[in-house]
């Protein structure tokens, strides 16, 4: 560790003591009586019955153990026809550009019915003829012309598909998007400038091509996949829209950091109405962006104590979300390691300030043999606070006989909140005993029954989707339609007030890895049947209150400032 980093730490733990308070009143309690009600989460994997068990991911790997086949691909959520009902959008992968033409979209569509199973579209939609060697999906409608459009990344060329009234156009050169033949991974739409369009953050990873490949092994002297530290990183971009659906890239304020990206966020970490932007790096350390309100941003992951793990050194980032999950009030950043590096857990404590507390979580020494790719917050058991998911897979087939009690195959884990910024983790029965070498991972409540549902992806194999069986209480779903912001109202924060406490959730893009979880805020009730208060703050400063609102879905429109 340099002397500048330990300097650097130093006088973060020493601005923590007085943030936190010194003495025994600076300190949470070890239990509550929360903490020993512990739920009974149950999913129920139906992922053949929803019409999505013909899926399969491809890697393109034929024996030579390219580096971009480790990684897998995302999916998600969208409501693509604009008629309530959640639809599902999985990367299909293919075979390297170089070796031929893939026989298979790239991308795989399939349209929701509310309770019942899904219906492949992809060629109605537009998408049967798309061929790429894609990777991660985010939506939004950059456009603000009411539907939900697509942006893709991918290996060289990425891809943002205008939604044309339910069928999609491929027009990423016309939008501005199309020049730059890079390794693409994460993406962010966000409002940096509060103009009311959606700007775009494309994360890229290293510098790779077929004829740069590098021979690596692990075992003996056969070949294996390379670790990221063997290639060169690629910076992120940033792109501003101008509001006639194009953009201009502007990416100087991006320009020198490190990359090898895997996954970003949105996040308003400082509470002043503006977005910023929190980047996770693979091997290199994180990166915290300020919204500086004025469109352009300064990078403070070092000063925040987010850039490094508490020993100073970088970690392998994968997977990204970010929630208030105690009753401290404060932003906590969750990212997805490599395994033998803890799932980092970050709370914002003030003054722009981020502690460690993977260890007190107590998700810490459970994450430890696991490499976390996917990684999603979500009340499951909708007893008024977020739980963890994380999901799990290694990149290297014989890894078992170089590290003790690391496999392949991995089990994906679920960490229930037990309060105070605790979590314990559940029991590995149902759906979280099978191992898989999972990737992606999003949440929706995609048969509307008012609880969060999964969708977990894996590399060069199926997709799951598990339906959430729990027996717990009621819930309030916001829909939020913005009118002087963005129409999808990313940026907005929400705020309920019910059985004597607060909960938040700020809608964002990004998260997860490589993935879209459903963005309309979904709040558990517990026992009660209604909220006392609901809070919006919109992007720009626009306020919407509401008193007893009742449990159930809630469509809330931005008020106009006269």
């Amino acid at each position: 560790m340099s002397r500048k980093i330990a300097m650097l730490k130093i006088a973060g733990i020493i601005l923590l003591f007085f943030v936190a308070g010194c003495g025994p009143s600076g300190l949470e309690p070890e239990n509550s009586e929360e903490e020993q009600n512990l739920a009974a989460i149950v999913f129920e994997d139906v992922t053949a019955a929803a019409g999505l068990g013909d899926f399969r991911h491809e890697t393109g790997a034929f024996g030579e153990k390219w580096f971009p086949e480790t990684m897998g691909a995302g999916g998600g959520f969208l409501d693509y026809d604009d008629d309530g009902i959640l639809d599902i959008l999985l990367i299909s992968g293919s075979i390297f550009p170089s070796r031929g033409a893939a026989s298979s979209p790239a991308i795989r569509l399939y349209r929701g019915s509310g309770d019942g199973p899904f219906t492949e579209v992809t060629r109605e939609a537009g998408l049967a003829s798309l061929r790429s060697y894609a990777f991660g999906v985010s939506v939004a409608d950059y456009d603000n012309d009411g539907d939900s459009d697509v942006f893709v990344t991918a290996l060289f060329e990425n891809l943002l598909l205008r939604n044309e009234e339910g069928v999609f156009r491929e027009v990423s050169k016309e939008a501005g998007l199309g020049d730059d033949r890079e390794w693409s991974s994460a993406s962010v739409f966000l409002d940096a400038d509060q103009d009311g369009f959606l700007d775009l953050y494309i994360g890229n990873y290293v510098h790779w091509t077929p004829e740069e490949d590098i021979y690596c092994t692990r075992v003996g002297d056969k070949k294996s996949y390379c670790t990221p530290e063997q290639y060169e990183g690629i910076t992120g971009r940033f792109y501003r829209n101008r509001g006639d659906g194009t953009f201009e890239e502007q990416s100087d304020d991006f320009a020198g950091l490190p990359g090898k990206t895997l996954a970003a966020a949105s996040m308003d970490y400082n509470q002043d109405g503006w977005p910023d932007l929190i980047v996770a790096n693979d091997t290199q350390r994180d990166l915290l962006f300020e919204n500086q309100r004025d469109g352009t941003f300064a990078e403070k992951g070092i000063a925040s104590g987010i850039a490094f793990d508490e020993n100073g050194r970088a970690r392998a980032g994968m997977g990204i979300d970010i929630g208030v999950v105690d009753a401290a009030g404060g932003e906590t950043v969750f990212i997805g390691h490599f395994s033998g590096e803890m799932v980092g857990v970050y709370r914002h404590v003030g003054n722009g300030i981020f502690t460690e507390r993977a260890a007190v979580s107590q998700i810490g020494r459970p994450s430890l043999r696991t490499l976390t790719f996917g990684l999603l917050l979500a009340d499951f058991d909708l007893d008024e606070d977020l739980d963890l998911v994380t999901a799990n897979g290694h990149i290297t087939e014989d890894i078992g006989e170089v590290e003790e009690g690391v496999t392949f195959r991995q089990r994906s884990q679920l960490y229930v909140n037990v309060g105070n910024g605790r979590f314990s983790e559940a029991e590995p029965t149902g759906v979280f005993s099978e191992f898989m070498v999972a990737r992606g991972a999003a949440w929706a409540d995609y048969d509307q029954d008012g609880d969060p549902d999964l969708l977990i992806t894996e590399n060069g194999g199926p997709v799951h989707l598990w339906r959430n069986e729990t027996e717990a209480g009621s819930s309030l779903t916001v829909k939020l339609v913005g009118i002087t912001s963005n129409r999808d109202a990313i940026g907005s924060r929400v705020r309920v007030y019910v059985n004597g406490t607060w909960q938040e959730r700020y809608v964002r893009s990004g998260t997860s890895y490589l993935s879209q979880s459903q963005r309309w805020p979904l709040f558990g009730l517990g026992a009660a049947d209604s909220v006392d208060s609901l809070e919006v703050h919109w992007p720009g400063g626009t306020f919407t209150g509401r008193t007893d609102v009742p449990g159930g879905t809630i469509t809330i429109r931005e008020p106009t400032i006269q």
